[in-house]
């Protein structure tokens, strides 16, 4: 008996130990093992946690350049090459990459004939071009070329449909056979095949297409676009549907579909099959014949029930309450419910056989959409049933993030495209597809930067790198009378001991030289001047000849048409910049503690003063309010740490500044300030007062999707820090503010009502027991 009952437990624990052996990884996805959950928690990083919403991505897909199965987009581009030898144009051989050597990466839109019609869409993408950092009035300076002519509707039937399209192109001294010339189209075909025929030769000219059909589709070298509305917005556009408080994972509805129903032709077979799948509770499949002049003349026997059902449920109400959203082909391979079903976080089901997704060459599209088979259309249920609850939450963030980087715009569709052409003709400094995956962007994150994932400040927890430990001042200098204020003199000494400033570059702002170098204050870091430009001299600006204490000189480029603040000067040493004005009044232990909260956020603006934006009904218009509120959304950057990546340039340098904030932003910003605005947008702010400090602010929020960070000061110093100033320099602001809100399309200002504070800060207890003990004293 006890022999048997050994044999009985030696098989027991063999079984389990066989099925922790082969059946594991399974097991360990029970409540009872949390640990990959909490991994995948932990790794998300914090300054996309703007919702208060968790990742449910998986930990590798946060941590490294996307599935490993999924080669990067410049593997990729190897593989289309090799696929695409003999099958037509490709970069090499149809476009001239030394027209782009010498003035970079710009674009030339033909000038539009008189009497030649042009849809609103088009409109849209040519205004896109013109109005982005990558236009050139100018043809001889031009990389790409874009046509004048409208050719987005491509379809004889179409209204839009624009005549002899061949013969007035290769009238073009600039057509070169289509070499170096992109051309846009929406529609192409008509009935009954809808063929991708455009009716014209486009010779070696690349093809930016929607409803690209996989077999014409010219890999590395066309670009598939998505198919867009008339009414799609130009800038901005509306923001996804989910939000934090709008989860859960499953809605009231599982699967839905409504849309027309073809009865005969192309695409007819699948929207004639969805209604087998349709079960009136948690699947809803509905379909109207009711469509096109000859409808009741082709109707089946089906069609009087499927329209009645068809007006039941509102379509809005399914996106709303839908978990997956069924993307059927329709006459043509896309549909305009894919950037819908996107938008409202209803993840796509494709059932559209042999469509190039679009920026396919960029967009991993296996963590956003399920793409399915219009074959396999009745095990689609089954399949999306047993996808579980943690992925359906990490594809939906997927929509929204895929959605607001890529599609809400006219202006990030056009964009989009010529990045991804940009980064074929760099392929060295290509982004990762991990960049072009993951929160801010590929848009938002330039190649010129850096191709290093950890140089930017938003992944510096996934790849294990802290924030620098050094920052260096930059501080902006316009004295009246051309000399030193002891105000400013007394700036330098106590920012000079904070225990973590590397270096001081000095913003020489004014028409007369610096005072010798026996003036300036003595410092434990290095010293040095930059000469700003000045109201007169705007052909550019240079290094003075001499630097106090010995450190290096910095040359400006000359003809520098930017703002000196937050432009990226090779002096900056570290990731951390702070920059600060001469009318500033901070301490050492102020810069310390500021500084310490900067390398917790480094993703973040951090600083003193702040201002709140609010919308006024009446003016209908935003507006801006300096006073002690519960709210901020914009911190002055007249004192400020930033990291150097997106900045350029700010604005007025002459101006006088009144307000004391101290600001710390990552050098990441001044690149991006510089590389990613545009020209005119920056003459916008250099003509307005005070304009830099709200553009910063909305540039750094269009990014993280963040409120800046307000930290303690002394009182005295911030009530005094805040004077609005003149009338006219106000109104100014104001303006400013509406006109930059204008440029992005929405206000991109989040508000927060967070203060951060030392540790005891107020509290009742010694002085001694507080680390920043002297923010307390007068």
């Amino acid at each position: 008996m006890q022999t048997r009952k050994k044999y009985i437990f030696l098989t027991f624990l063999a079984s389990w130990l066989l099925l922790f052996f082969f059946g594991g990884d399974q097991l360990r996805r029970f409540a009872f093992f949390p640990r990959r959950n909490a991994a995948a928690r932990r790794s998300w990083p914090r300054w996309a946690d703007r919702t208060l919403l968790h990742s449910f991505a998986e930990p590798q897909e946060l941590r490294g350049d996307g599935n490993a199965a999924q080669p990067s987009p410049r593997a990729r581009r190897a593989a289309q090459l090799r696929a695409s030898q003999g099958s037509g144009c490709r970069m090499e051989s149809c476009f001239d990459a030394s027209r782009c050597q010498k003035h970079g990466f710009k674009v030339f839109t033909y000038p539009r004939e008189r009497g030649e019609p042009v849809s609103e869409s088009y409109g849209k993408i040519l205004a896109s071009i013109e109005r982005s950092r990558y236009y050139t009035p100018r043809p001889e300076e031009a990389c790409l070329f874009v046509l004048g002519i409208d050719t987005l509707d491509r379809d004889p039937l179409s209204a839009h449909y624009v005549h002899n399209v061949e013969q007035k192109i290769h009238a073009s001294p600039l057509w070169n056979s289509g070499r170096n010339h992109l051309i846009f189209n929406l529609y192409a075909g008509t009935w009954p095949n809808y063929t991708e025929e455009l009716g014209f030769d486009i010779g070696h000219a690349m093809l930016a297409k929607a409803s690209f059909y996989s077999q014409n589709f010219r890999p590395g070298f066309d670009v598939s676009i998505p198919l867009f509305p008339r009414e799609h917005p130009q800038r901005g556009g509306q923001s996804g549907w989910l939000r934090w408080d709008s989860v859960p994972p499953r809605k009231k509805y599982l699967l839905v579909f409504k849309g027309k129903r073809y009865l005969t032709g192309i695409g007819s077979g699948t929207r004639n099959a969805l209604h087998h799948i349709h079960n009136g509770r948690d699947i809803v499949s509905l379909t109207t014949c009711r469509h096109g002049k000859d409808w009741e003349r082709h109707k089946d026997t089906r069609c009087d029930q499927d329209n009645a059902d068809y007006e039941k449920f509102d379509y809005q109400e399914l996106l709303h309450n839908s978990t997956f959203c069924i993307v059927p082909r329709g006459r043509r391979l896309g549909s305009f419910r894919f950037l819908e079903a996107l938008q409202a976080a209803c993840i796509p089901v494709l059932l559209s056989d042999g469509w190039e997704l679009p920026f396919s060459e960029a967009i991993d599209w296996g963590k956003a959409a399920v793409v399915g088979s219009e074959r396999l259309l009745l095990q689609i249920p089954s399949a999306v049933r047993c996808i579980r609850p943690e992925r359906v939450l990490a594809f939906q963030q997927q929509t929204q993030f895929l959605w607001d980087a890529y599609f809400s715009s006219v202006d990030k569709i056009v964009h989009t495209t010529l990045e991804i052409i940009r980064d074929r003709l760099i392929p060295h400094r290509s982004r990762s597809r991990f960049l072009w995956n993951t929160l801010p962007g590929g848009l938002l994150a330039l190649p010129d930067f850096s191709t290093h994932l950890g140089d930017f400040p938003f992944y510096y927890l996934q790849h294990g790198r802290a924030p620098c430990h050094s920052f260096t001042a930059l501080l902006r200098a316009a004295p009246s009378q051309g000399s030193l204020s002891q105000h400013t003199l007394r700036l330098i000494q106590a920012v000079s001991r904070s225990q973590y400033c590397a270096q001081i570059l000095v913003l020489w702002s004014c028409e007369k030289p610096p005072p010798p170098s026996g003036t300036w204050p003595h410092t434990t870091v290095p010293l040095t001047i930059i000469q700003g430009r000045t109201k007169v001299r705007r052909a550019g600006c240079r290094e003075l000849g001499y630097t106090p204490r010995g450190t290096s000189h910095t040359e400006l480029p000359p003809l520098l048409q930017l703002s000196d603040r937050f432009f990226p000067y090779a002096a900056i040493g570290t990731d951390a910049v702070l920059s600060l004005d001469e009318h500033t009044s901070l301490s050492t232990t102020e810069v310390d503690f500021a500084f310490v909260v900067w390398r917790s956020f480094p993703e973040r603006i951090v600083g003193f003063s702040a201002w709140s934006h609010f919308w006024d009904p009446e003016q209908k218009r935003w507006g801006y309010t300096s006073r002690w509120t519960n709210k901020l959304s914009i911190v002055l950057t007249t004192a400020a740490f930033y990291h150097r990546y997106p900045g350029g340039w700010g604005g007025s340098p002459g101006a006088a500044r009144l307000r004391s904030a101290l600001l710390v932003l990552c050098r990441y910003y001044h690149s991006l300030f510089t590389e990613y605005l545009p020209v005119g947008l920056r003459e916008l702010v250099d003509s307005l007062a005070a304009c830099e400090d709200i553009l910063m602010n909305l540039l750094v929020a269009a990014v993280t999707k963040l409120p800046p960070i307000k930290v303690t000061q002394w009182k005295q110093h911030t009530e005094a820090g805040t004077v609005a100033g003149s009338t006219r320099r106000f109104s100014q602001q104001q303006d400013c503010l509406n006109q930059l809100v204008d440029w992005f399309g929405s206000m991109p200002l989040v508000s927060s009502q967070l203060r951060l504070d030392p540790v005891l800060f107020k509290d009742q207890v010694s002085v001694l027991r507080k680390k920043y003990r002297h923010l307390e004293k007068p």
